[in-house]
Protein backbone atom coordinates (compact mmCIF):
# COMPACT_ATOMS: atom_id res chain seq x y z
CA UNK A 1 0.00 0.00 0.00
CA UNK A 2 1.44 3.36 -1.09
CA UNK A 3 0.93 5.97 1.61
CA UNK A 4 -0.35 9.37 0.49
CA UNK A 5 2.00 12.30 1.07
CA UNK A 6 0.95 15.65 2.47
CA UNK A 7 2.59 19.07 2.67
CA UNK A 8 0.23 21.02 4.91
CA UNK A 9 0.65 24.77 5.06
CA UNK A 10 -0.82 25.75 8.42
CA UNK A 11 -2.67 29.06 8.63
CA UNK A 12 -4.84 28.46 11.68
CA UNK A 13 -2.64 30.57 13.97
CA UNK A 14 -4.80 33.68 13.55
CA UNK A 15 -6.96 32.13 16.26
CA UNK A 16 -4.42 29.90 17.99
CA UNK A 17 -1.67 32.51 18.49
CA UNK A 18 -3.64 35.72 17.93
CA UNK A 19 -1.39 38.34 16.29
CA UNK A 20 2.00 37.39 17.74
CA UNK A 21 2.95 35.31 14.68
CA UNK A 22 2.05 38.03 12.21
CA UNK A 23 3.45 41.27 13.57
CA UNK A 24 6.64 42.22 15.38
CA UNK A 25 10.41 42.22 15.24
CA UNK A 26 11.83 40.26 12.32
CA UNK A 27 8.43 39.74 10.68
CA UNK A 28 7.88 41.55 7.33
CA UNK A 29 5.07 44.10 7.34
CA UNK A 30 3.15 42.24 4.63
CA UNK A 31 2.64 39.32 7.04
CA UNK A 32 0.14 41.36 9.08
CA UNK A 33 -2.49 41.03 6.34
CA UNK A 34 -4.35 37.66 6.39
CA UNK A 35 -4.31 37.67 2.59
CA UNK A 36 -0.55 37.08 2.76
CA UNK A 37 -1.35 33.47 3.70
CA UNK A 38 -3.56 33.02 0.66
CA UNK A 39 -1.00 34.56 -1.68
CA UNK A 40 1.61 32.08 -0.45
CA UNK A 41 -0.76 29.11 -0.76
CA UNK A 42 -1.71 30.25 -4.26
CA UNK A 43 1.79 30.79 -5.61
CA UNK A 44 3.74 28.27 -3.52
CA UNK A 45 3.95 24.55 -4.13
CA UNK A 46 1.95 23.38 -1.11
CA UNK A 47 -0.35 20.39 -0.85
CA UNK A 48 -3.14 21.92 1.21
CA UNK A 49 -3.70 25.18 3.05
CA UNK A 50 -5.31 24.73 6.46
CA UNK A 51 -7.23 27.60 7.99
CA UNK A 52 -10.62 28.45 9.47
CA UNK A 53 -13.80 28.68 7.45
CA UNK A 54 -14.30 32.41 8.03
CA UNK A 55 -11.02 33.29 6.34
CA UNK A 56 -11.84 30.99 3.42
CA UNK A 57 -15.19 32.73 3.07
CA UNK A 58 -13.41 36.10 2.96
CA UNK A 59 -10.56 35.26 0.57
CA UNK A 60 -11.30 31.89 -1.00
CA UNK A 61 -13.32 33.23 -3.95
CA UNK A 62 -10.22 35.18 -5.04
CA UNK A 63 -8.03 32.07 -4.74
CA UNK A 64 -10.09 29.12 -6.07
CA UNK A 65 -6.95 27.26 -7.18
CA UNK A 66 -5.89 26.49 -3.59
CA UNK A 67 -6.62 23.11 -1.99
CA UNK A 68 -8.26 24.01 1.33
CA UNK A 69 -8.42 22.10 4.60
CA UNK A 70 -10.98 23.63 6.94
CA UNK A 71 -9.93 23.70 10.59
CA UNK A 72 -13.10 22.95 12.53
CA UNK A 73 -12.02 23.94 16.03
CA UNK A 74 -9.64 26.40 17.61
CA UNK A 75 -8.81 28.31 20.77
CA UNK A 76 -6.54 31.19 21.71
CA UNK A 77 -3.40 30.86 23.84
CA UNK A 78 -4.58 33.38 26.44
CA UNK A 79 -5.50 30.85 29.13
CA UNK A 80 -2.35 28.97 30.23
CA UNK A 81 -2.39 25.26 31.05
CA UNK A 82 -1.41 25.99 34.65
CA UNK A 83 -4.69 27.89 35.01
CA UNK A 84 -6.97 25.45 33.21
CA UNK A 85 -6.55 22.30 31.14
CA UNK A 86 -7.02 23.07 27.43
CA UNK A 87 -10.25 22.40 25.57
CA UNK A 88 -11.04 23.22 21.95
CA UNK A 89 -14.52 22.42 20.66
CA UNK A 90 -16.19 22.68 17.28
CA UNK A 91 -16.62 26.08 15.67
CA UNK A 92 -18.24 24.52 12.61
CA UNK A 93 -19.68 21.15 11.69
CA UNK A 94 -18.63 18.93 8.79
CA UNK A 95 -22.11 19.61 7.43
CA UNK A 96 -21.30 23.34 7.29
CA UNK A 97 -18.16 22.65 5.25
CA UNK A 98 -20.07 20.42 2.83
CA UNK A 99 -22.76 23.08 2.34
CA UNK A 100 -20.08 25.73 1.81
CA UNK A 101 -18.27 23.52 -0.72
CA UNK A 102 -21.46 22.72 -2.63
CA UNK A 103 -22.61 26.35 -2.62
CA UNK A 104 -19.27 27.44 -4.08
CA UNK A 105 -19.94 25.13 -7.00
CA UNK A 106 -23.37 26.64 -7.53
CA UNK A 107 -21.80 30.11 -7.39
CA UNK A 108 -19.23 28.91 -9.96
CA UNK A 109 -16.38 29.65 -7.55
CA UNK A 110 -15.67 25.91 -7.33
CA UNK A 111 -13.47 25.98 -4.24
CA UNK A 112 -11.31 22.91 -3.73
CA UNK A 113 -12.12 21.64 -0.24
CA UNK A 114 -9.63 18.83 0.37
CA UNK A 115 -10.64 18.00 3.91
CA UNK A 116 -11.13 19.04 7.51
CA UNK A 117 -8.95 19.24 10.60
CA UNK A 118 -9.51 19.05 14.35
CA UNK A 119 -7.24 19.48 17.40
CA UNK A 120 -7.25 17.16 20.41
CA UNK A 121 -5.34 17.92 23.61
CA UNK A 122 -4.62 14.43 24.86
CA UNK A 123 -4.28 14.25 28.62
CA UNK A 124 -6.50 17.26 29.26
CA UNK A 125 -9.31 16.63 31.71
CA UNK A 126 -11.56 17.54 28.78
CA UNK A 127 -10.06 15.00 26.37
CA UNK A 128 -13.21 12.85 26.28
CA UNK A 129 -15.22 15.72 24.76
CA UNK A 130 -12.60 16.36 22.11
CA UNK A 131 -12.15 12.66 21.35
CA UNK A 132 -15.89 12.27 20.88
CA UNK A 133 -16.12 15.26 18.55
CA UNK A 134 -13.05 14.17 16.60
CA UNK A 135 -14.47 10.68 16.09
CA UNK A 136 -17.65 12.16 14.63
CA UNK A 137 -15.69 14.60 12.47
CA UNK A 138 -13.64 11.78 10.92
CA UNK A 139 -16.66 9.57 10.30
CA UNK A 140 -18.83 12.30 8.82
CA UNK A 141 -16.02 13.75 6.70
CA UNK A 142 -15.34 10.38 5.10
CA UNK A 143 -19.02 10.07 4.20
CA UNK A 144 -18.54 13.17 2.06
CA UNK A 145 -15.18 12.18 0.52
CA UNK A 146 -13.24 14.64 2.64
CA UNK A 147 -9.80 13.81 4.05
CA UNK A 148 -9.18 14.23 7.77
CA UNK A 149 -6.18 15.56 9.69
CA UNK A 150 -6.12 15.40 13.48
CA UNK A 151 -3.81 17.73 15.38
CA UNK A 152 -3.05 15.73 18.56
CA UNK A 153 -0.94 17.33 21.28
CA UNK A 154 -0.48 15.86 24.77
CA UNK A 155 -1.20 18.82 27.03
CA UNK A 156 -2.63 19.46 30.48
CA UNK A 157 -1.74 19.27 34.15
CA UNK A 158 -1.52 15.46 33.92
CA UNK A 159 1.15 15.68 31.20
CA UNK A 160 4.68 16.13 32.57
CA UNK A 161 6.48 16.08 29.20
CA UNK A 162 4.57 17.01 26.05
CA UNK A 163 7.43 15.78 23.84
CA UNK A 164 7.92 12.36 25.47
CA UNK A 165 8.47 9.86 22.59
CA UNK A 166 6.15 7.23 24.10
CA UNK A 167 3.41 9.80 24.58
CA UNK A 168 3.85 11.16 21.05
CA UNK A 169 3.55 7.62 19.71
CA UNK A 170 0.44 7.16 21.83
CA UNK A 171 -1.09 10.24 20.24
CA UNK A 172 -0.38 8.84 16.78
CA UNK A 173 -2.08 5.60 17.76
CA UNK A 174 -5.15 7.50 18.93
CA UNK A 175 -5.41 9.15 15.51
CA UNK A 176 -5.28 5.74 13.85
CA UNK A 177 -7.98 4.45 16.19
CA UNK A 178 -10.22 7.36 15.23
CA UNK A 179 -9.69 6.62 11.53
CA UNK A 180 -7.84 9.82 10.59
CA UNK A 181 -6.02 10.02 7.28
CA UNK A 182 -3.21 12.04 8.84
CA UNK A 183 -2.09 13.01 12.32
CA UNK A 184 -0.19 16.22 13.01
CA UNK A 185 2.05 15.85 16.07
CA UNK A 186 4.97 17.63 17.64
CA UNK A 187 8.29 15.85 17.08
CA UNK A 188 9.58 14.03 20.16
CA UNK A 189 12.21 15.66 22.32
CA UNK A 190 15.81 15.03 21.22
CA UNK A 191 19.16 16.79 21.11
CA UNK A 192 19.60 16.61 17.32
CA UNK A 193 17.39 16.44 14.27
CA UNK A 194 18.61 12.91 13.58
CA UNK A 195 17.86 11.80 17.14
CA UNK A 196 14.38 13.30 17.05
CA UNK A 197 13.67 11.57 13.74
CA UNK A 198 14.88 8.24 15.11
CA UNK A 199 12.56 8.60 18.10
CA UNK A 200 9.74 9.55 15.73
CA UNK A 201 9.87 6.06 14.18
CA UNK A 202 7.82 4.77 17.11
CA UNK A 203 5.01 7.21 16.30
CA UNK A 204 5.05 6.31 12.60
CA UNK A 205 4.74 2.63 13.51
CA UNK A 206 1.95 3.32 16.01
CA UNK A 207 0.00 5.31 13.41
CA UNK A 208 -0.17 2.38 11.00
CA UNK A 209 -2.08 3.50 7.90
CA UNK A 210 -2.54 7.00 9.29
CA UNK A 211 0.13 9.28 7.86
CA UNK A 212 2.30 11.14 10.36
CA UNK A 213 3.27 14.77 9.79
CA UNK A 214 5.11 16.95 12.30
CA UNK A 215 4.52 20.55 13.28
CA UNK A 216 7.18 23.00 12.15
CA UNK A 217 7.21 25.12 15.30
CA UNK A 218 8.85 28.51 15.68
CA UNK A 219 10.87 30.00 12.84
CA UNK A 220 14.45 28.73 12.77
CA UNK A 221 17.42 28.89 10.41
CA UNK A 222 16.34 27.76 6.93
CA UNK A 223 19.02 25.09 6.60
CA UNK A 224 18.16 23.66 10.02
CA UNK A 225 14.45 23.75 9.18
CA UNK A 226 14.86 21.82 5.91
CA UNK A 227 17.15 19.25 7.51
CA UNK A 228 14.53 18.57 10.19
CA UNK A 229 11.93 17.77 7.54
CA UNK A 230 14.40 15.67 5.55
CA UNK A 231 15.24 13.55 8.59
CA UNK A 232 11.58 13.13 9.52
CA UNK A 233 10.79 11.82 6.04
CA UNK A 234 13.89 9.73 5.31
CA UNK A 235 14.72 8.38 8.78
CA UNK A 236 11.33 8.16 10.49
CA UNK A 237 9.16 7.58 7.44
CA UNK A 238 6.90 10.58 7.99
CA UNK A 239 4.22 11.10 5.34
CA UNK A 240 5.18 14.72 4.69
CA UNK A 241 5.17 17.77 6.93
CA UNK A 242 3.15 20.64 8.34
CA UNK A 243 4.64 24.14 8.24
CA UNK A 244 3.34 27.51 9.37
CA UNK A 245 5.61 30.17 10.82
CA UNK A 246 8.72 29.00 9.00
CA UNK A 247 6.94 29.87 5.76
CA UNK A 248 4.51 32.71 6.41
CA UNK A 249 6.89 34.86 8.50
CA UNK A 250 8.71 35.76 5.28
CA UNK A 251 8.16 37.97 2.28
CA UNK A 252 5.99 36.46 -0.43
CA UNK A 253 8.94 35.75 -2.74
CA UNK A 254 10.97 34.07 0.00
CA UNK A 255 7.97 32.09 1.21
CA UNK A 256 7.16 30.81 -2.28
CA UNK A 257 10.79 29.84 -2.87
CA UNK A 258 10.92 27.97 0.44
CA UNK A 259 7.67 26.15 -0.34
CA UNK A 260 9.40 24.75 -3.40
CA UNK A 261 12.31 23.48 -1.30
CA UNK A 262 9.99 21.87 1.22
CA UNK A 263 7.92 20.22 -1.51
CA UNK A 264 11.03 18.59 -2.99
CA UNK A 265 11.55 16.82 0.34
CA UNK A 266 8.04 16.18 1.56
CA UNK A 267 6.14 15.19 -1.59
Amino acid sequence: MVREKLFLFAGDQKIEHLNQDFYGKGIPDECADPEHLFKIASKGRVGVFATHLGLIEHYGPDYPEINYLVKLNGKTNLVPTKQKDPISLLLHLVEDVVKFRDQSRLDKTKLNIYGVGYTIYLGSEFESQMLSQAAQVVYQAHQHDLKTVLWIYPRGKAVSDERDPDLIAGAAGVAASLGADFVKINPPRGKTSEQRATLLKQAVAAAGRTGVICSGGERVDEKEFLQEIRDQVTIAGAAGCAVGRNIHQRTLDDAVRLCGEVAKIAL
